[in-house]
């Protein structure tokens, strides 16, 4: 998921309950819930490797433990920055220039290593399965297994979760609001309740996606969409509505799209304009293949397609400048699992985020590759 889902899980986690056991739970559990991410770092080496990390170590059930003690370390050292300038503000109030009805700092709540350790536990693993349940994927058991597993069955950013977690942390906010306006108590750890409808309210709908998505399973496996027998289906979920499903179907020459309404029970595709036939294998795309990008681009892209563009130019990065009687091949990179119509299905892959393309010359050299509108240095 995105970042938002993750940053707000965590503070629903340490607001459920486990801030009542130590000090820190909720700093821990949205600094926990994020941390996996840091992988997006390798971005600064290029969009490949980028692509080949991103969801690796840092997205294992190895790794969680880790990044939980990483996390309970920073708030150690936050802690005991803090203790350092308390005790010197409480120096300050015993000294005899002071007025003796200075303020002193109240007592903070005691910290539980134990339970701010596992608050950063369970908000790290929260990380992996809300990253498991979209169609990108994860790999929770690298660097022994290296297989991609996605639930397929959210979407990567999906704004009912969204409500659902703006109200478990903002109606307290505003709840605490009128009670200081007509004078109420003010009560510790707010929001406990609002917390746990939110968590609660995202596993039901993970349940209901998780229905549905089987019951579009089995519309497209006892209905007639291609014309030729199937050899897989994938099923890709969309936003906000938990009816709606894109299909692809494989054939032996051709894959075909649908979309799917469990509601309705129907399901629609044009044989014109869903069937895409699977593009020839020529030199070009088996020595793309072998580049850096085609490696890590075939292991993640579970529905990619290669494809011989031609002396295509991609738009902002020139062709190499070869010697006579030396040519040129553009090849691209797609995955048809986000074929969606609304993220621009027919944009250039060489300008959609998950698509590349890498110049192949004389049909065996890479002679440069990019992705997403970024090339690979």
């Amino acid at each position: 998921m995105e970042p938002v889902t993750h940053f707000l899980t965590g503070a629903c986690i340490g607001r459920a309950g486990l801030n009542r056991k130590t000090a820190y739970a909720t700093v821990a559990a949205v600094l926990a819930a994020e941390a996996a991410d840091i992988d997006i770092l390798w971005g600064l080496a290029g969009p490949v490797e980028e692509l080949k990390h991103h969801r690796g170590i840092t997205h294992t059930f190895l790794a969680a433990p880790i990044v939980a003690g990483v996390v309970v370390g920073a708030v150690w050292l936050f802690d005991y920055l803090r203790k350092r300038r308390r005790a010197a503000v409480l120096r300050k109030i015993k000294a005899p220039t002071r007025s003796a009805d200075a303020p002193v700092p109240r007592e903070p709540q005691p910290i539980h290593w134990g339970w701010l350790y596992l608050t950063a536990l369970i908000a790290a693993l929260s990380h992996l399965l809300l990253d498991w349940s979209n169609n990108y994927g994860l790999r929770p058991f690298f660097p022994f297994n290296p297989r991609w597993y996605a639930g397929s069955f959210v979407f990567i950013a999906e704004p009912v979760l969204w409500a659902l977690f703006f109200l478990a942390l903002v109606v307290p906010w505003l709840l605490g609001l009128v009670g200081g306006e007509i004078g109420a108590r003010r009560t510790p750890f707010r929001g406990r309740g609002w917390a746990i409808f939110a968590l609660s309210g995202m596993v039901l709908l993970w349940g209901w996606r998780w229905a549905e998505h089987a019951h579009a399973r089995a519309l497209v496996d006892n209905t007639q969409i291609a014309a030729a027998p199937v050899k897989r289906v994938a099923l890709e979920p969309y936003p906000v509505d938990p009816f709606r499903w894109h299909a692809i179907l494989e054939t032996a020459d051709f894959y075909q799209t649908a979309e799917v309404d469990t509601l309705t029970g129907s399901i629609e595709t044009d044989p014109t304009d869903d069937v895409f036939f699977k593009p020839p294998v020529t030199a070009a795309t088996q020595a793309a293949k072998r580049t850096p990008l085609g490696q890590v681009y075939l292991d993640w892209g579970t529905w990619a397609v290669v494809r011989d563009a031609g002396q295509k130019p991609v738009p902002g990065f020139d062709p190499p400048q070869l010697a006579p009687g030396r040519t040129w091949t553009t090849v691209e990179f797609t995955d048809l699992r986000f074929a969606y119509s609304f993220l621009g299905a027919g944009r250039a892959p060489e300008r959609s985020p998950l698509g590349g393309w890498v110049y192949i010359v004389d049909g065996r050299d890479d002679a440069g590759e990019g992705m997403g509108g970024r090339v690979q240095r």
